[in-house]
């Protein structure tokens, strides 16, 4: 895993593995996913496919 800020990826879900305390992603580049819907109409549709729960640890 990269554990170097991309400054360039902003995110705030802490509970993530890639998340940084700068409100940050570690990885180089993210994958964005729909969530049921083929062609989303609102963000609530949309998720960070790249996602992964941070292991308690």
């Amino acid at each position: 895993m990269n554990n170097q800020v991309n400054h360039n990826i902003k995110c705030s879900v802490s509970s993530c593995a890639h998340h940084c305390e700068q409100n940050c992603c570690t990885l180089n580049e993210i994958k964005v996913g729909c969530c049921g819907a083929a062609a989303p109409k609102s963000c609530d549709s949309t998720e960070c496919a790249s996602f992964q729960l941070r292991s308690r640890g």
